[in-house]
């Protein structure tokens, strides 16, 4: 990432991003918890990307460089800790889920930056805590380093619908299906068949956020059936694709 802008102190804000909206490239010296009301926000980093709906927020530590994209209409919700305050213990960027008490306390915090007040204190303890007891997500899309292994993630990610085997995809940029089940362990920590699942709820989210409906984003990212989709995608995100459409 070129002409990476360094602002020390994360912002704690709640704002508005209009689909395909971006914020570039940026480092805080603080960490800081990135959700999205509505709409679904990706976090990108060298790494890869992070994608999170409403029922997800970004864990984004101290001193990573990372940029916003919006997929739909975002409400966003930035909220900045001070680099010693690391109730999580994370040095990398990583998918929490937000139940509904979370989900509250993060919108009530953000909701006037400027409030010092003990009850501000008290919010942020509770947040803390809160924080400490989500689960982690795998929901993440690695950015692969090796050139037989980036030709075959790209194919998968011009058409999620790609119904080719690791062999067939193998074969068809020049690497052996053991190497290339070899790289995607090595390099991701997860099998072909779960990156590519990966991969498919990243782009299905995006078309849900763009009004595509359930059944046309079913067919598009690949999934047999829309029952098999809403099955994976609720087992994923904790909510059926309309129910998230709709905010719910």
């Amino acid at each position: 990432m070129s002409d990476i802008r360094h602002t020390p102190k994360a912002p704690t804000r709640a704002q508005h991003l209009a689909a395909g909206d971006r914020i570039d490239a940026h480092r805080h010296d603080e960490h800081q918890i990135v959700y999205a009301g509505s709409g679904v926000l990706a976090v990108t980093t060298d790494a890869g990307t992070w994608f999170a709906p409403g029922t997800r927020a970004i864990w984004v530590p101290a001193g990573t460089v990372h940029a916003h994209r919006a997929h739909g209409h975002l409400q966003l919700h930035l909220v900045g800790l001070p680099a010693h305050d690391n109730p999580l213990g994370l040095d990398t960027p990583t998918v929490l889920a937000v139940g509904p008490l979370l989900r509250e306390l993060i919108r009530a915090y953000t909701r006037d930056p400027e409030d010092t007040g003990p009850q501000r204190r008290r919010l942020l303890a509770v947040l803390r805590d809160q924080l400490r007891a989500s689960p982690q997500q795998p929901l993440v899309l690695p950015t692969p380093a090796d050139p037989r292994l980036a030709a075959v993630c790209a194919l998968v990610h011009a058409d999620p619908a790609e119904p080719r085997t690791l062999a067939q995809l193998g074969a068809a940029t020049g690497t052996g299906e053991r190497t290339l089940s070899r790289l995607f362990r090595s390099e991701f920590g997860m099998t072909f068949p779960q990156w590519r699942t990966q991969s498919r709820l990243y782009h299905a989210l995006r078309m849900l956020a763009d009004g595509t409906p359930v059944t046309t984003v079913a067919h598009r990212c690949g999934w047999s059936s829309a029952s098999a989709f809403i099955e994976v995608f609720r087992g994923s995100f904790g909510c059926t694709p309309g129910a998230h459409q709709r905010g719910g």
